[in-house]
């Protein structure tokens, strides 16, 4: 091992929830992981917090209490659009929080698990595969080695690793959290709320400290004639959505300014694994109106982590997540293109039947067998040789 490097039996790249849940997992079965996250500070990200009942039972078994970090029960979902608004309630379990106050607390167990968390780490020259196993660059003329390498850079791809644009390219994403109007917060309640408008749509959901979080989409095109931006969208939005227009009415922006992503491939699966661990976002992006991203990403690092465990490799793993979550993400994005092409249309298929929302929501979820079992349930298969001591 050369000077200025250091080595590990895997190095986990990202510090979001499926990068977290595989570090967890892994040093809690003994292995040697260090994982290495871009930021030096947790932040928030540009997702729409809505924590599913797959990805509750997730976190309990990572250890995660939900109540004591302030997340909010959810259990109603509406749907606004020009021909009224449709509710119902949610045929599961769900929880919203914010994905700074989970990332942050996730990494504070991967620390007590023993992995070796480090902050502040950009990757550069991207993997480099040699004898000694991967060799990760680092800026700062630094390196770490490891026997495998689970990459979970979420959104953010590395190179000579891009994602391809998936089935549903060319959307944007924008973020801002909101002080509603206490009439406007109390009638917003415990649901999470769809609102289409042309060129896209917006999820709005409470969040901890009696805040809501607007997570919204658009068409690039459709952005492009807009123009100016999130002031355009926003007041695009508005003038579109009454429902809307109520909720945000002398409402406080709690943000600066929006977050956003561009190029969001939903849809995507990956095929091949190149004989890396993919996760995250890096393995599958699901539409957000689904509420399942969350609940995804959490999945493919506990099924990687079991796979990695079980002696299996990491290609395997990838063809298993493919056989669970590809009927799952084509049914999602097929719903997410109508929603975004044709929403009077897909706004009157719900009016007419109503319990079409419920159905989505069953079909595009984890199924219940595909779960991962908790890794103290199994002994781990993976040879003592591929170790090395902590």
């Amino acid at each position: 091992m050369s000077a200025g490097s250091s080595k590990a039996d895997v190095v986990v790249l990202g510090g979001g929830l499926a990068g977290a849940a595989a570090a967890i997992q892994l040093a809690r079965a003994g292995i040697a992981v260090t994982l290495l996250e871009r930021e030096r500070a947790t932040g928030h990200k540009v997702c729409g917090e809505f924590l599913s009942g797959e990805a509750l039972a997730y976190l309990q078994q990572l250890g995660v209490d939900l109540p004591a970090l302030g997340a909010v029960p959810l259990d109603t979902v509406r749907i606004a659009g020009k021909a009224g608004i449709t509710e119902r309630p949610l045929p599961f379990a769900a929880m919203s929080l914010t994905r700074r106050c989970l990332d942050d607390h996730l990494l504070s167990l991967a620390e007590r698990a023993g992995v070796v968390v480090r902050r502040g780490c950009t990757v550069q020259g991207g993997l480099q595969r040699d004898p000694a196993g991967w060799r990760i660059s680092l800026a700062g003329n630094h390196a770490w080695l490891g026997d495998d390498v689970f990459l979970a850079t979420g959104k953010h791809d590395l190179r000579g690793h891009a994602r391809s644009a998936g089935k549903q390219p060319g959307l944007v994403a924008f973020k801002m959290y909101w002080r509603l109007r206490p009439t406007e917060q109390h009638a917003l309640g415990n649901a999470v709320e769809l609102v289409t408008y042309p060129g896209g749509y917006a999820g709005l959901q409470p969040v901890e400290g009696g805040c809501a979080n607007l997570c919204c989409l658009v068409q690039g095109d459709m952005l492009r004639r807009l123009g100016k931006g999130w002031p355009a969208l926003l007041a695009h939005m508005l003038r579109r959505s009454s429902h809307l227009r109520k909720r945000l009415s002398a409402a406080e922006p709690l943000l600066d300014r929006p977050l956003t992503v561009a190029s969001i491939p939903y849809g995507f699966l990956r095929q091949h694994s190149e004989g890396i661990w993919y996760l995250g976002d890096q393995a599958a992006v699901i539409p957000s109106f689904t509420g399942d991203g969350m609940s995804l990403a959490l999945h493919t690092g506990m099924l990687a982590a079991s796979h990695y465990l079980q002696g299996s490799s990491a290609d395997e793993y990838q063809q298993t997540l493919a056989a669970q979550v590809g009927r799952q993400l084509a049914i999602a994005t097929a719903v997410s293109k109508a929603l975004v092409r044709l929403p009077r249309a897909a706004l009157s298929i719900v009016a007419v039947w109503p319990g079409v929302m419920q159905c989505i929501a069953r079909q595009t979820r984890i199924q219940p067998a595909y779960l991962v079992q908790p890794v103290a349930q199994r002994a781990s298969a993976r040879p003592a040789t591929s170790r090395h001591p902590r």
